[in-house]
């Protein structure tokens, strides 16, 4: 009996996403990039979901890993420290 060639994976995608629910002004704030989205919040909270996300992708440039790259531990762990306080 021969085994059937089996297609080959697909390579694995990653993204973040930041979700805000505490926009009261009424604006519409979204900000993308090429592996995260940013939607809603107010406008210091979306400020602060941006600089943890661009943050978080340039710790992840230093030590030479891809998002998908990262175990979600490892992940969390760079998040949290890239949150401005």
């Amino acid at each position: 009996m021969s085994k059937k060639k089996q297609p080959p994976k697909p390579a694995a995608a990653a993204g973040l996403l930041g979700l805000g629910l505490d926009n009261t002004d009424g604006h519409k704030r979204i900000t993308t990039g090429e592996r995260f989205a940013i939607v809603g919040g107010s406008e210091e909270t979306h400020g602060r979901m941006t600089e943890t996300v661009v943050k978080t992708f340039e710790v992840l440039k230093t030590r030479g890993k891809q998002l998908e790259q990262v175990e979600p531990k490892e992940l969390a762990e760079i998040l949290h420290r890239a949150t401005p306080r």
